[in-house]
């Protein structure tokens, strides 16, 4: 599944959520779900952009998630260097992986994650006992 984190200050519009999130489905794709940290998953542009979107919102717990970003703000404010990059990677569930980093747009961050989809069959075509290799018979 394809996670959406997003972070933002209490001033953000749903025109600063879409810009964001824009920003992150054009480096990695649509997202399948939205994701915040649950002190936030009841805002009024959050809840918008969800329902203009048709996606789910996602709450989690934030604090304590290591992030590849490190905002010192971020840090005082919800224990976590990123609310975006924490929501998406703890949204998505480990082994997840973050498709793009945060991404600022006004008052709004977002950043994607991917949840590994686990082992994929081998390449070919697929026959009643599994992948067949596509190779060339002589």
């Amino acid at each position: 599944m394809r996670v959406a984190g997003m972070g933002f200050r209490s001033a953000a519009t749903l025109a600063d959520l879409r810009a964001a999130l824009r920003l992150a489905e054009d480096r990695a794709g649509p997202a399948q779900a939205l994701a915040t940290a649950a002190a936030k998953a009841d805002a009024p542009a959050l809840l918008a952009l969800a329902a203009e979107r048709g996606l789910p919102i996602i709450a989690v717990a934030v604090a304590g998630r290591a992030t590849p970003t490190q905002s010192p703000a971020s840090l005082a404010a919800r224990g976590t260097g990123s609310v975006a990059e924490a929501a998406a990677l703890a949204a998505a569930r480990p082994p997840a992986r973050l498709l793009t980093p945060r991404l600022i747009a006004g008052a709004a961050t977002c950043a994607m994650a991917q949840s590994d989809p686990g082992p994929q069959p081998p390449a070919g075509r697929a026959g009643a006992g599994g992948a067949i290799p596509d190779k060339e018979e002589p």
